[in-house]
């Protein structure tokens, strides 16, 4: 078939033709169905107007169904009544019925929220207000689901019903596959917005990371972020103790570090993420020890927290260059490795404390240890560790243990060790598979 040809099935003019020119189609005449069908086929592979669809399948409904009136009511891609096309295929013959039809529609009310059961009470009084028609039923199904109904007036009343027909069942089953590319068309633009939509969430949160380490004397930092979904709920943040003062002299200032992981991922974690940011940032200026920071914190998220029925875990830390004094305080966070280079191995750093928005009066401890020469401290969230494999072994705590020591026994920088430890994480869960939850990493090593 040329693609003259097909323009010419897919407009309604060529059916209208047949309508106002020549006899009714019968049944037996295959080639003016064969035409129709094919015009029908290529509307559907053509889709893009709804409204249109539903005129031309009218139109073919009225053409081979020319004694009867057929009344069209397709659900839209809410489930609702989808009153703008409600459709009635008639010839003139009963105009003055249309008519009374069209005012039945206006009439009857279908529930704001209507459920597919409420279509009873439509039929029994479409079944009383035309008493003198046989009227015959049909769900306009697809994929199992309802996508609207067809109902057949008859004044013969004896007559076959046109349900039970090859070619109403194809013009039916048409309509369906129409209605549900449409809802389809519709579900997919939505998905569409939503992807815009969060792509732009994303990219906001990605600004509001780092996105450079601080140069603190003395020491060399390496941090790195891998949402699982677009949207993030893991946390890691470096912040001077001291504004207005020159970036020289920031270097050799206090630093608090932090790394944080809230409950979950996706779009909720990221918005509650955003806003412990802004709180943590606010309070990290009043200087308080960490103990205190995380104490105040919890006040002030509790509330938030309690709604969203999610909680945070978090390590916060302040490092002294002058001193190499870090002291730190935790929220229920993975503790921190410190590999002690003169000891030539890891301890955990952690002190007792509960997770961010569990219990109101909570109370953190601060711990304190000085770092010598070559010490490194390895920040981690949970999605580190968690990670599986496709036998659905954990790359665990002890894993990770054993890799950062064999790395901390050479002379690698903290981007070398950063960029190492992915690689075995990506190694261990294998080609074509996802971290199962946020990954973030910070390495802070003494020169």
């Amino acid at each position: 078939m040329t693609n003259n040809q097909k323009e010419k099935l897919f407009s309604n003019k060529f059916i209208q033709k047949i309508l106002d020119h020549e006899s009714p189609l019968s049944i037996k005449n295959k080639d003016k169905f064969s035409e129709i069908a094919s015009s029908l086929a290529y509307y559907l592979k053509s889709f893009s107007n709804i409204n249109k669809f539903l005129d031309y399948i009218c139109l073919i409904f009225k053409h081979i169904y020319n004694k009867k009136i057929i009344l069209v009511i397709p659900l839209n891609y809410e489930g609702e009544i989808w009153y703008e096309n409600i459709k009635i295929s008639t010839n003139n013959e009963f105009l003055k019925v249309q008519e009374e039809i069209d005012l039945f529609l206006n009439q009857f009310n279908f529930s704001k929220n209507f459920k597919i059961k409420e279509i009873l009470n439509f039929e029994n009084a479409l079944k009383n207000n035309f008493k003198e028609y046989k009227i015959e039923s049909e769900k306009i199904l697809s994929r199992g689901k309802c996508r609207g109904f067809i109902y057949i007036f008859s004044k013969d009343i004896s007559s076959q019903a046109i349900t039970e027909d090859s070619n109403f069942n194809f013009i039916s089953n048409c309509l369906s596959v129409g209605l549900e590319i449409y809802c389809l068309i519709k579900t997919k633009k939505k998905h569409e917005n939503v992807d815009r939509e969060i792509s732009t969430g994303a990219e906001i949160q990605s600004q509001l990371l780092p996105d450079y380490c601080p140069i603190i004397y003395g020491v060399d930092l390496a941090a790195h972020c891998r949402p699982a979904l677009q949207l993030g709920g893991d946390y890691y943040d470096f912040m001077c103790l001291k504004t207005n003062i020159s970036e020289k002299r920031k270097e050799k200032s206090r630093w608090a570090l932090v790394i944080g992981d809230v409950m979950g991922k996706g779009i909720p974690a990221g918005l509650l993420m955003t806003m412990l940011r802004g709180m943590l940032r606010a309070e990290v200026l009043t200087g308080l020890p960490p103990d205190r920071i995380l104490h105040d914190l919890n006040q002030l998220a509790i509330n938030d927290l309690d709604q969203s029925h999610r909680f945070v875990t978090l390590f916060y830390s302040d490092y002294d260059p002058r001193t190499r004094k870090l002291r730190f305080a935790n929220a229920a966070h993975n503790p921190p490795l410190l590999w002690k280079n003169s000891d030539q191995k890891i301890i955990k750093l952690d002190a007792e404390g509960l997770v961010l928005g569990l219990q109101k009066d909570a109370e953190y401890h601060c711990g304190e240890i000085k770092l010598n020469e070559n010490d490194l401290v390895l920040y981690y969230t949970d999605g580190v560790i968690d990670t599986s494999n496709s036998l659905g072994e954990r790359f665990d705590e002890e894993r990770l243990i054993k890799i950062l020591t064999k790395l901390c026994q050479h002379s690698y920088t903290s981007q070398e060790i950063l960029n190492r430890i992915f690689k075995k994480l990506d190694d261990f869960t294998g080609q074509n598979r996802h971290l199962e939850d946020d990954a973030s990493m910070v390495v802070f090593q003494l020169k």
